[in-house]
């Protein structure tokens, strides 16, 4: 191997340690759900490249209202998936989808785009 070869190796390398930090390690703040008058908690979810917030706070035994807001044509994220809640709901470009549910037990529970790539965690406390 000569210098660049190796130069480009290790490069690619560092990359690819740097994505699996990314998406798999690195920290992800906790956004907690805001009671409405009515008492629905409510987030707003920005959907581009991923879900801002990713990881979202509610209590167990009081309705949900989660705003997700599609800001790009992406394909990954036309879908949106909640298996625990069997919500399966589509997204479309920059409109804003609601999805209402009731969670009941405390867990951490995963939310993804229909392919699996974008993840997030809903923390029900």
């Amino acid at each position: 191997m000569d210098f660049s070869e190796i130069v480009v190796t290790t490069a690619g390398i560092g990359l690819i340690g740097f994505v699996l930090w990314y998406f798999f390690f690195s920290p992800h703040e906790a956004v907690s759900a805001v009671s409405s008058s009515s008492g629905v908690q409510e987030v707003d979810i920005t959907v581009k490249g991923g879900y801002s917030p990713d990881v979202i706070e509610v209590a167990a035994g009081k309705p949900v209202q989660l705003n997700f807001y599609r800001d790009e044509e992406a394909t990954c994220s036309e879908e949106l998936l909640m298996p625990d809640f069997q919500i399966r709901r589509e997204l479309p470009a920059f409109q804003t989808t609601t999805v209402e549910f009731l969670p009941q037990q405390p867990g951490s529970f995963e939310f993804t785009c229909g392919m699996n790539m974008l993840r997030g965690r809903l923390v029900v406390k």
